[in-house]
């Protein structure tokens, strides 16, 4: 993780992809949860290219702030994109997508944490 911390770096996700009219971008802090990641951020696009630019961009952002992703999964076909950053996971769904797997219920146990100021 970079010097700025797994919170942190949710927040910058979230905002980014807001930057890129993202839909219902919300952070989860599985800190108390789950030994799999501190902080998912869940966030939708309206379109294939969408959902590539909002990962795209929030990669950019992210890497700008010292945190080049580790991993991506997903780019191929675009309706779930992955950005792995070990302690925060950024997932980028098609909105169709996002409805079925319902991240949120699977993880209803989870405090959301505010997107903006």
């Amino acid at each position: 993780m970079n010097a700025l911390g797994a919170e942190t770096l949710a927040r910058l996700a979230a905002l980014a992809a807001d930057e890129r009219k993202a839909k219902d971008t919300i952070i989860l802090d599985l800190r108390e949860l789950s030994p799999v990641a501190d902080f998912f951020v869940l966030t939708s696009g309206e379109s294939t290219p969408q959902v590539r630019a909002i990962a795209d961009y929030v990669e950019r952002k992210l890497d700008e702030a010292g945190a080049p992703v580790p991993r991506r999964e997903g780019a191929n076909g675009a309706r779930w994109i992955l950005l792995d950053y070990g302690a925060v996971v950024v997932h980028v769904f098609h909105h169709a997508d996002r409805e079925f797997y319902r991240l949120e219920a699977l993880w209803d146990k989870a405090p959301q944490i505010s997107v903006g100021p």
